[in-house]
């Protein structure tokens, strides 16, 4: 199983190769916190970025290990990557950004970011 998910433009299209997440990370960091994130975390060999990787830029904040992906034309950040303590790349993928998810239906675990 697989699922999809874009920035609001459709400039920036991606899959990830899983079933959907029923459960999501909420985390109240300074960015998340902001763009009102729902997070699920995939490896590098799940996700696959199909278009847009000439209209995303890169901002990185605090000790700068995760690379928040924004389109450059809506201002959508759709997943962010970053590197898990054993160095393996791994992506956050924002289920705001994947239409067939059922946000209402998501068991949220809280993360507090804003203490980290």
């Amino acid at each position: 199983m697989s699922y999809q998910g874009s920035c609001h433009c459709g400039a920036v299209t991606f899959t990830v190769n899983a079933e959907l997440p029923t459960q999501a990370l909420s985390c109240n960091c300074s960015i998340c916190r902001r763009n009102g994130s729902l997070l699920t975390f995939v490896s590098a060999d799940q996700f696959q970025l199909h278009s847009g990787s000439d209209q995303l830029t890169t901002y990185a904040f605090n000790k700068h290990k995760v690379q928040h992906q924004f389109c450059k034309i809506c201002g959508v950040q759709s997943f962010s990557s970053g590197q898990k303590q054993d160095g393996t790349v791994a992506y956050a993928v924002n289920l705001r950004s994947v239409p067939e998810a059922d946000l209402d239906a998501l068991v949220l675990k809280k993360h507090d970011g804003a203490a980290a």
